[in-house]
């Protein structure tokens, strides 16, 4: 009953409302700078004394990691069976006027970053605090999302990996488990520089050969994607339910699912985006919105492509991640199974450290204290192995109410704050047309409580 009330009265008009407010604001930025977005996915990191530099294109791969996975696959697959061909169609509306919200939130986590080592940290709890000057209200949110993707996230993301594996190769659950509570634990215990690592290298990989495959399966039908086209727009409206309860379960479950996947607007790339050493907080901005189009433009797609061209979908008993083996095993053949099985695996298990992350620095943000960190690494490894074992049910209901409260309260920081990353958005603008690298110095646009930028600006004062 909470997930219906949160979903149906509070996140849909929010969510749609701040993409179209954002949308109008920034003047179409998600679709007028997307050559721009490509440009700065690989700028040189800015020489910052002290500082273990993570890359733009590092950054994006950590936000990618959690984006990229669960819900891509097995969302889709949900989406499908519960609201119908018609939900993917309001997937992509999510993503086209969440990607301005993607660039607000992630220009903020930059503009608002600290310091902390060798590395910078940031994200709503941080902007929320320093933007808003409400704390309490970060912190709020900082234990939101460390239950929310640490926790619950990552319950969902090893039952879709178990599952995948007991249907591909009859493994049972609890030992997939043992197997990525012990990986799991191998790779939080060695901090975010090792996170960026292994982010960089195996998404990317997989995401390339399962969108490959995909295209192989639609090329194989081409003269039917027309059709599975129609059906996706004349679904999304109620005008053909093959499946599901009409234009509202379409509606609900494409934008739970479709935020469950890209999460623009939940506040939780942001905190990939804060890690990133770049020279002005916007790049960071336009490289999350080509994050949000790639997850749900390219990946999503191609999952509800290979589904929908099964004409039996509807038909076939099965749900979640098993609906996608057994779409694509009757277009590829069997083996099909069993690379869904190892594809959910990478993608699903790097989300789980890339949540894991997130989790982290907002432990610290509430007190860094290195045994709280430590309690909160045991706590994930113990909600991995619970999800290997949970009902499938279970896992998404419970990850829908807390990612609809964390969201809620992003929503509320991203719109009262908007105005700062306008003037980023400005400032950004006006340096490209005079041909320069955008550089960002917080005190000519009369932005406060800028640590970390402020103390570049000293520094390189101090070089000249």
């Amino acid at each position: 009953m909470l997930n219906d009330l949160l979903w149906t009265y509070v996140l849909i008009a929010g969510l749609l409302g701040a993409g179209v407010w954002f949308t109008v604001r920034t003047r179409f930025m998600q679709f007028c700078y997307l050559g721009e977005m490509f440009r700065v996915l690989f700028d040189k990191t800015r020489d910052v004394e002290g500082l273990k530099s993570i890359s733009s294109f590092r950054s994006f791969c950590i936000g990618a990691a959690t984006r990229i996975g669960t819900g891509n696959l097995a969302g889709v697959a949900v989406a499908i069976t519960l609201g119908g061909p018609g939900a993917i169609f309001w997937m992509w509306l999510v993503a086209l006027v969440g990607g301005a919200t993607g660039f607000i939130e992630s220009t903020l986590a930059q503009v608002f970053k600290v310091r902390d080592k060798d590395a910078y940290r940031g994200g709503p709890a941080y902007y929320i605090q320093k933007g808003l000057n409400m704390r309490w209200l970060g912190i709020l949110f900082a234990i939101l999302i460390a239950i929310t993707f640490g926790l619950i996230f990552n319950s969902v993301q090893s039952n879709t990996i178990a599952g995948a594996f007991d249907n591909a190769f009859g493994i049972p659950p609890v030992v997939m488990g043992i197997v990525m509570t012990v990986l799991t634990a191998a790779i939080i215990f060695g901090g975010v520089h090792r996170i960026a690592k292994f982010s960089s290298i195996i998404v990317p990989i997989m995401a390339v050969v399962y969108v490959a495959i995909a295209m192989v399966v639609v090329a194989m039908n081409f003269s039917e994607i027309p059709a599975v086209l129609g059906l996706i727009v004349r679904s999304a409206f109620g005008l053909e339910q093959a499946l599901g309860g009409g234009i509202g379960a379409a509606i609900m479950m494409g934008v739970r699912r479709g935020l469950f996947s890209n999460e623009a607007g939940m506040g939780s790339a942001p905190n990939a985006a804060a890690t990133a050493n770049v020279t002005h907080p916007a790049k960071q901005g336009f490289i999350q919105t080509l994050g949000v189009f790639v997850d749900t433009l390219i990946v999503c797609s191609a999952t509800a492509f290979i589904i929908l061209l099964n004409a039996d979908f509807a038909g076939t008993g099965a749900e979640g991640i098993g609906l996608l083996q057994d779409s694509l095993s009757l277009q590829i053949g069997g083996w099909a199974s069993y690379f869904v099985a190892f594809a959910i695996f990478t993608f699903a298990f790097s989300s789980i450290i890339g949540s894991y992350y997130y989790g982290e620095t907002n432990i610290e943000f509430i007190r860094k204290n290195k045994a709280f960190v430590n309690i909160y690494r045991l706590l994930t490894m113990a909600l991995v192995m619970f999800g290997s074992t949970a009902s499938l049910g279970l896992v998404w209901d419970l990850a829908d109410v807390f990612m609809a409260l964390m969201t809620i309260i992003n929503l509320v920081g991203i719109v009262l704050l908007g105005n700062i990353a306008f003037k980023v958005l400005r400032d950004y603008e006006e340096q490209r047309r005079e041909g320069l690298d955008p550089v960002f110095s917080p005190s000519k646009l009369g932005i406060e409580n800028t640590e970390a930028w402020e103390e570049e600006e000293k520094s390189d004062k101090m070089v000249v």
